[in-house]
């Protein structure tokens, strides 16, 4: 048997560990056992093939592995429930005081309160949420 095939068979090995272990070293040397059969279908003698595994490895391992694992175990920045309605727009329904009135916040009508306290916001106009303060939105 060729040595690619064996080179590819090492490449299945590898990734199957990966799936197993998720450590995000398996795949990168997957990837070299890749890299190696490619140079043996090049014709690359097998020192050419040892050295094409571990340059892209060690490549593979040094520059796309941290990149991998922050993506990994870095949860994405979803804001839910009323979090979310920060920084939405809100269309003004009733008039906004420091006191109250009403808002329309993605479809949802919400009691709301003039952030600094000072302003008056007339029907029609829009407006951005700035805090939820229990019931209210804090718009300005």
């Amino acid at each position: 048997m060729d040595a690619w095939v064996w080179w590819l068979i090492a490449a299945a090995v590898l990734g199957l560990a990966e799936i197993v272990s998720v450590s995000l070293v398996f795949a990168m040397l997957a990837g070299g056992a890749l890299a190696a059969a490619v140079v043996d279908i090049l014709g690359g003698g097998l020192p050419l093939q040892f050295a094409a595994f571990i340059v892209v490895s060690v490549a593979l391992l040094g520059a796309l592995r941290p990149i991998a694992r922050k993506h990994l175990y870095q949860p994405p920045e979803t804001r839910t429930g009323v979090a979310a309605l920060i920084g939405a727009k809100a269309l003004v329904l009733e008039r906004v005081d420091a006191h109250n009135g009403l808002v329309k916040i993605n479809g949802e009508v919400w009691s709301a309160r003039a952030y600094d306290g000072e302003s008056v916001l007339e029907p029609g106009q829009t407006v951005d949420v700035v805090q939820i303060e229990g019931s209210y939105a804090l718009v300005l």
